[in-house]
Order: C-alpha cells, then sequence, then structure tokens
C-alpha cells in the first residue's frame, strides 16, 4: 500500500514538472529558454536577437522562418517541450505530447505493477520454502 502510495506521489510530481513548463517564446529570457529540452545557448541567444531585432513571433510559422535552424520536426519537439509561440503550442503537438506523456504514465505503472506481483510471489515462493525447511525438522509429534 505504501509503495502505492509513493508511487502516486512520484508521479503526481512528475506530471506537475511537464505541466509548468510551458515557455513562451516572446515573453522568456535567455535562461527560461534554456530550460526547453532541445534548446542551448547557441539556439536562445539566436531566439533572443532575432526578436529584438524584429520584434514578437507572430506564430509558429514566423518563428520558423524568421530563426535559423529550427523546421518543422525541432518545432514538434520543441512545443512538445514545453514551448509556446504567444502562448500557442504548435497545432498538432500538443495534443499528441499529452497522449504520448499519458501511454508512457501508463507503461511505467504496469512495470511497477509487475514488478510488485514479481516481488511478491517471489517472496511467497521464499515463505513456502521457509515452512517446508522448518517443518521437515520439526520432531514428530506422538
Amino acid at each position: 500500500m505504501l509503495k502505492k502510495f509513493l508511487l502516486a506521489i512520484a508521479t503526481l510530481i512528475m506530471t506537475m514538472g511537464i505541466a509548468f513548463a510551458q515557455v513562451d517564446v516572446n515573453k522568456a529570457d535567455q535562461a527560461a529558454l534554456d530550460g526547453v529540452k532541445g534548446i542551448g545557448p547557441a539556439l536562445s541567444k539566436s531566439i533572443l536577437a532575432e526578436r529584438k531585432k524584429g520584434g514578437d513571433f507572430k506564430d509558429w510559422a514566423d518563428f520558423q522562418k524568421r530563426v535559423k535552424g529550427i523546421g518543422d520536426k525541432s518545432s514538434d519537439k520543441l512545443s512538445a517541450a514545453g514551448l509556446t509561440v504567444n502562448g500557442q503550442p504548435k497545432s498538432g503537438v500538443a495534443a499528441s505530447a499529452s497522449a504520448s506523456a499519458d501511454a508512457k504514465a501508463k507503461v511505467k505503472d504496469a512495470k511497477a505493477d509487475t514488478k510488485k506481483e514479481a516481488a511478491d510471489a517471489k517472496a511467497d515462493a521464499k515463505a513456502a520454502k521457509a515452512s517446508a525447511a522448518a517443518s521437515a525438522f520439526a520432531p514428530a509429534k506422538k
């Protein structure tokens, strides 16, 4: 029971980290941009320089067009990692990212349940073996 409770708390904490990772490219400073998976110091500097030069990004297409090195695949990954343009994730990516996160959580829960069941079975087998050994050495009753 305690293990299930701890697993639930760990899952909640991980989910909260994912939920609060939204970073708007038009409002973020370099540190916030660097915190997004897939954006390093060089790319964050490039984004900030382009934002300073041309103003806020209008949408994802504008972002991809103006920032060198950002194409469809990289913008999909950045959106899935929590980057937004004007508060909007890239269309079609956010739904699949949350579905993917849900699927990963279900797989993790299933693996945890399987490990727990295997450990319980092993403990039961060990207890049965110990009980059999103890009864083999017990004096016979008259």
